[in-house]
């Protein structure tokens, strides 16, 4: 049998006194968290014992004795033993080091009916970092139990959190937890057990992780006294923005179709939503609120500072007045483009030949909507100034949604092109749809409605003859047409490409895990895969020490595991189905309705 002691490297050079840890149940293991000085008065101890049983919830106990040779107290170690009949246990560890070495030597004392403690164990001994590891005379000693050390540090495991996370109630049918799983749960909630440092006036005196003092921090202290006002700040600002929206003007149908169209009012409602969140006083419960709600507070930090380094930039050296003289300029450029584009696609493009009168119908109706155009850019350009000097003071917002304004413009520029795509899809797939729809009557086929498949039908000879007509004059008709859906569609997918660039990035902000993913790189044991033991020092007929490092979760899994859920604005659809899409005509959206949460 092999007896498991996790023995913290705070306590290795501790005064004597009792070890107080956690037997775990289900394994033949124990936690030892601190060590009580001598002198104590055993009544107190049970008190206190109890006492932090009652806050931590864990069933704490003693477990043994720790024996520090000191001059002096060279009868420390039986009057150490002797208090096993005060602190009755199933087992009694008895852990000792020699004068002059650094060895342990650990004997288990157990129960018998009767009550009387009994040696299962001699001796052994064991150096921490290497050296001579005992007489040579205990090589050859018999023992019933095996005891293995594992040194941890305390304020690590405390402050880790093993992966992958189990949350929810743990159903009583199920398999335990493991023994190293019970161990970082043991340590995490015996945090109230660690408070007491050699500074307090109690009658008891600890060695354990913060003994020689609290670790604390001033800013950390000043934020938590600055929460609660900034919280009530940002609920009553909340308040006033769900006021706003419920304005029955808003929910009007055309209203509420634009807001979950337009990007700004995407990111506007998320953000409120992340306000929401960090704005409410309940404190997180577990692990994963607690680092929900710091990866939206410093993404959103952080987006306000890009934000604001924006702004910087834009009001340094004029440059909204430089935006503003470059804008319209550039907008005559691409509708003169267009322009030699449309009179290149009505002569005969490529060499093909086109039909005449379709080319020349379809080449004239969107030259005019190019007119028109112009005509409005021309119309505006007096105040375009004025309104991208307040878009540039929206980065105040964060650059997310500086983004998201700028996604929205780019849609509003460019909703000509928008306006040919839709007319040259609408055109291309009646087209084909038709096609399809005749060709099935050549082959004595049609479309049932009612049970979604193709049926057989019989066709009289003037039916025949209207559908014969009908798809020669389609047939010769398609190529004019899907010459312009194509290179339209072609501009349209470049419009879709930029905003889709734009999109990625608002995404990436939103929901890219900065705080997860400090601490990864800072602490990188604090989000902990799982554990590696390096051997201390092993010799024939010693017990075994080791030391247990953090193994610290991978990169790619801390952004899998702590990824902020958002509202995507992408379309779901597969390569293959966009691609069917384009070849039939149908409508390309770049948007999803923004209900859609995706993780």
């Amino acid at each position: 049998m092999v007896l498991k002691v996790f023995f913290p490297q705070c306590c290795n050079r501790a005064d004597s006194g009792l070890l107080v840890g956690r037997w775990i149940p289900g394994h033949d293991a124990a936690v030892v968290l601190a060590v009580i000085h001598y002198p104590f008065i055993p009544g107190q101890v049970k008190q206190y014992i109890h006492q932090m049983q009652a806050q931590s919830k864990v069933e704490l106990s003693v477990l043994g004795s720790w024996s520090m040779p000191k001059e002096g107290q060279e009868g420390m170690e039986s009057f150490l033993r002797d208090l096993s009949t005060i602190f009755p246990q199933g087992r009694w560890l008895q852990i000792s080091r020699q004068m002059g070495k650094t060895g342990f030597t650990c004997q288990v004392l157990d129960r018998d009916q009767s009550g009387k403690a009994v040696q299962q164990e001699v001796k052994k001994e064991d150096e921490e970092g290497g050296g001579d590891g005992g007489d040579e005379g205990d090589e050859g000693d018999q023992e019933k139990d095996k005891v293995i050390f594992v040194h941890y540090e305390q304020r690590k495991v405390m402050l880790s959190q093993l992966h992958p996370i189990e949350n929810g109630v743990r159903d009583p049918k199920a398999d335990p937890p493991s023994e190293l799983r019970q161990m970082f749960q043991t340590v995490a909630q015996s945090e109230p057990l660690f408070f007491l440092d050699k500074y307090d006036d109690g009658p008891l005196k600890m060695t354990h992780w913060q003994s020689e003092g609290r670790e604390g921090s001033i800013i950390v202290e000043l934020l938590k006294q600055a929460a609660t006002p900034l919280c009530l700040l940002f609920t009553w600002l909340l308040s006033i923005w769900t006021w706003i929206c419920s304005i029955r003007v808003l929910n009007v149908y055309p209203a509420r179709f634009l807001s979950s169209k337009l990007s700004t009012c995407v990111q506007l409602s998320y953000r409120a939503e992340h306000m929401r969140t960090l704005s409410s006083l309940k404190r997180a419960v577990g692990h994963t609120e607690f680092m929900r709600k710091a990866n939206i507070l410093v993404s959103f930090l952080v987006d306000v500072v890009l934000g604001m380094l924006l702004i910087y930039w834009l009001y340094r050296e004029n440059r909204i007045t430089i935006l503003a003289n470059t804008l319209v300029p550039a907008a005559d450029h691409v509708a003169k483009e267009l322009e030699e584009l449309l009179q290149w696609l009505m002569g005969a493009p490529a060499g093909l030949k086109m039909n005449r009168a379709l080319d020349q119908v379809l080449g004239r109706f969107f030259l005019y909507h190019i007119h028109l155009w112009i005509s409005y850019i021309h119309l505006m350009s007096p105040f375009i100034e004025g309104i991208l000097w307040y878009v540039g003071l929206s980065a105040c917002l964060g650059l997310t949604f500086a983004l998201s304004l700028l996604s929205d413009m780019v849609a509003l520029l460019t909703f000509h092109i928008y306006c040919f795509y839709v007319y040259g899809a609408r055109l291309y797939c009646l087209k084909i749809y038709g096609l399809s729809s005749l060709w099935r009557l050549f082959r004595g086929k049609k479309w049932n409605v009612l049970r979604q498949r193709v049926d057989s039908c019989s066709y009289d000879l003037d039916q025949l003859f209207i559908g014969t007509l009908l798809f020669t004059i389609l047939l010769f008709l398609l190529p004019t047409t899907a010459l312009y859906y194509l290179v339209f569609t072609l501009l349209r997918l470049m419009v879709v490409l930029f905003q889709g660039v734009l999109h990625l990035s608002v995404d990436l902000i939103n929901s890219f895990p900065l705080f997860a993913m400090s601490l990864r790189v800072c602490r990188p044991y604090r989000l902990a895969e799982g554990v590696k033991f390096r051997v201390l020092c092993e010799e024939p007929g010693t017990a075994l020490h080791l030391m247990m490092e953090m193994n610290p979760l991978k990169g790619s899994a801390v952004v899998q595991t702590y990824r902020t859920p958002t509202y995507s604005c992408y379309p779901k659809d597969s390569w293959g189905a966009l691609v069917k899409k384009l070849f039939v005509g149908e409508l390309v959206y770049p948007w999803r309705h923004k209900t859609t949460k995706v993780d």
